[in-house]
């Protein structure tokens, strides 16, 4: 009886010590959700938190809860950037030294040689591999960009578990068709809804598959990375939110660059004694009455493409909210490249075709896009700030001190620092080694010191730009920066961030020893990577060119 009496005490003991356990495992807070939110050739300046008249209260609201960085950079242009921001690694390095094979020719871009393949290889593990092997959902929508002429080169084959949206870099907003039209996991798929618009698609197939996987694997925490189309070419938008904004625009790109400057300067955004870079287009007043209509109506389809984006994070955010997941989620928003001057200083593509739902090309043009990355020189393309800046909102109120939200960070950082911090709040590692293929390094650093309210300088290394022949460097303080010509591959301009990050004042001239280190950090980091001169590149494209014609 003795022992029978003993036997169910332990037993009682060893119950209550595993419920004891369980309780306090359920009782410590689990590893964040993580959603990445890329947006397309957005300028520096469009988002109201940013200085911006375009209504934005929902990433506003983000903003004013968690971080803004005022010094986060991006890729210079769609695929690059996407390749950089997936792999945590410079693009040359993962195959997207120029830019992705297209829907209508699978090897327009591939040239043959490692860095300049066109899609991303496997020496590169994306962060939806790592985040999958880490036990995370991995979710993707929107847009892919990153490798189109099989499947083995799609999201779900790259680490994804589910994905709606296109592989390709642009569709029609309303009607995407093949062979630029969505794609539902691994399948493409029609669509016939005549109120189809891809940004609510995108942000409701999001809503969908944390729903989704919630249910099949309620343990998981899950990382999305919804990248939408909004604001890319063809300018399309709800005809309801374009009236929102036409006649706002009928002042002109002088009065518009003004206005954000001096509202961009009482926000803290740029320091107040930087200049404003030069106005890159003519009068708004040289425009006859027509013309001036015309522009003004591209300008608000795309602040239109801008809004309805907002409201769709707005839609995601309050999801989360009703699913108490807020506050455990890490959202980080950021744009792929400045604003786009595609199209010509008016814009391409018919007027005839505006505030309807045809139209692939239609832009709004470089003199619009000149005010879009007030106060910046350049744009899309180029690797001076204003094609290189971007927003980047942080959110994550478990991690960022209460006292520190809503404030600016100072501090720099740029796409390989996504992986980094991703792999940091996720608690785990980035691997050597995937699949049998040996994995390039992880260029980035961990921002979450940041996140946390440490105020210290996170990059002592030098970090690098190449695209199309514009190139940069930055170290600390100092930029050094070369836009491509065909007379001459490199011409360095030097420039002070902190006093000058409008870049207006080049210090080439004065501060050559200085040139001479940054030059060499350049030449050293293109050597080992294989970035090659792009009047090299350009050859070997007309000869690969000339081939193909040769042999039809």
């Amino acid at each position: 009886m003795k022992q029978i009496c003993l036997l169910f005490f332990v037993s009682f003991l060893l119950i209550n010590c595993k419920g004891e356990k369980q309780n306090t495992e359920q009782s410590e807070p689990g590893r964040p959700n993580i959603i990445l939110i890329l947006s397309d050739d957005m300028g520096y300046s469009d988002l109201g938190c940013y200085g911006g008249e375009v209504e934005t209260p929902s990433l506003d609201a983000l903003a004013a809860n968690g971080l803004r960085f005022t010094q986060f950079y991006n890729g210079a242009r769609c695929c690059p950037t996407r390749a950089s921001l997936i792999s945590g690694c410079y693009p040359h390095q993962v195959g997207i030294g120029h830019m992705t094979n297209t829907p209508n020719n699978f090897t327009e871009h591939d040239l043959g040689i490692p860095e300049y393949r066109g899609f991303l290889n496997r020496n590169a593990v994306t962060i939806g591999e790592v985040m999958k092997d880490a036990g995370y959902a991995t979710l993707m929508t929107g847009k892919w960009h990153l490798g189109i002429s099989d499947k083995s080169k799609w999201p779900l084959q790259r680490g994804f578990d589910k994905f709606y949206g296109i592989i390709p870099g642009a569709s029609n907003f309303f009607k995407p068709t093949y062979p630029r039209g969505i794609t539902y996991m691994n399948d493409t798929i029609s669509v016939t809804d005549e109120d189809y618009y891809t940004t609510d698609a995108f942000t409701d197939y999001a809503i969908k598959f944390i729903d989704e996987s919630a249910q099949e694997e309620p343990e998981k925490p899950f990382f999305l990375y919804l990248a939408y189309t909004a604001p890319h070419w063809p300018m399309n938008a709800p005809q309801n939110v374009v009236e929102k904004y036409k006649g706002k625009y009928m002042e002109g790109w002088t009065k518009l660059r003004e206005t954000r400057f001096a509202r961009m300067k009482e926000m803290g955004i740029i320091d107040e004694n930087w200049e404003l870079s030069d106005q890159d287009s003519r009068e708004w007043d040289s425009l006859d009455d027509e013309k001036k209509k015309e522009m003004d109506v591209r300008r608000a389809i795309y602040s239109a493409m801008i809004d309805q984006m907002d409201q769709n994070i707005g839609k995601l955010v309050d999801y989360l909210k009703k699913e108490d997941e807020l506050d455990n989620t890490l959202i980080i928003f950021l744009n792929d490249n400045g604003a786009c001057a595609e199209g010509g200083e008016l814009g391409g593509g018919p007027a005839e075709q505006l505030e309807t739902k045809e139209g692939y090309f239609l832009t709004y043009g470089g003199a619009w896009a000149n005010a879009s990355n007030t106060p910046y020189r350049e744009y899309k393309h180029w690797v001076h700030e204003g094609g290189i800046g971007t927003p980047f909102i942080v959110h994550y109120p478990n991690l960022i001190p209460k006292e520190k939200q809503g404030q600016l960070v100072s501090e720099y950082g740029f796409l390989p620092d996504l992986m980094a911090t991703c792999i940091d709040v996720a608690q785990t590692n980035y691997p050597t080694e995937y699949n049998g293929n040996e994995i390039i390094p992880n260029a980035g650093k961990s921002l979450v010191p940041l996140f946390e309210g440490e105020n210290k300088r996170i990059h002592t290394e030098p970090i690098f730009w190449e695209h199309e022949g514009n190139k940069a460097v930055r170290l600390g303080k100092y930029k050094l920066v070369s836009k491509w010509n065909n007379k001459r591959e490199t011409e360095w301009e030097l420039y002070d961030m902190e006093t000058d990050r409008t870049e207006m004042n080049d210090l080439a001239q004065s501060m050559p020893d200085k040139v001479a280190e940054m030059d060499k950090m350049y030449s050293d980091w293109a050597t080992q990577n294989n970035v090659l001169p792009w009047t090299e590149i350009r050859k070997m494209y007309r000869e690969k060119r000339n081939k193909e014609k040769n042999e039809k």
